[in-house]
């Protein structure tokens, strides 16, 4: 089994306290993409955790992505180029006159790829327009074990995924 697969119960709660401790120390980060400061607000963290408002992910998608939450600031004081952007309206929630609204806005998703400590990971910046970039996800880059069947982490030796 991969080092980013789910074990056990045990385990997911120290990784999630342990990445929710480490989530509070961050605050901004600068990127030299953006040459300004990304944010790394509740929103990442939740995000991390829920598909949306009211759907949770699964313990194994929240286990990876909160495992590999230590390299996401890392991704983004080193990122000088920009793999994807995707841009959109969608409707955002804001607080107007003390009431939270769902309201339609300009969204950009920024993604960044790179290879750290020979894992393969995406972290994507959200940008909803008249407000500050901040930190969104991080997600892995998955294969699949064709001898065991399990889900795995592409890293090290890719040759042994092929």
């Amino acid at each position: 089994m991969g080092k980013f697969n789910f074990k056990n119960e045990e385990d997911f709660n120290k990784i999630k306290k342990e990445a929710e401790d480490f989530y509070k120390t961050i605050g901004n980060v600068k990127c030299p993409y953006f040459k300004g400061k990304i944010a790394f607000n509740a929103i990442g963290l939740k995000h991390l955790k829920f598909k949306s408002n009211q759907r949770a992910r699964t313990k194994t998608d929240q286990y990876s992505r909160l495992k590999l939450l230590k390299f996401a600031p890392q991704v983004l004081k080193e990122s000088h180029t920009l793999q994807g952007i995707w841009q959109t309206k969608k409707f955002e929630e804001q607080k107007t006159n003390g009431e939270w609204k769902y309201l339609m806005k300009d969204v950009i998703f920024y993604e960044f790829i790179t290879v750290l400590d020979n894992i393969r990971l995406k972290v994507i910046v959200k940008n909803v327009i008249g407000g500050e970039k901040h930190f969104l996800s991080v997600i892995p880059y998955w294969g699949i074990d064709k001898k065991t069947g399990q889900r795995i982490l592409h890293g090290g030796n890719t040759e042994e995924y092929n």
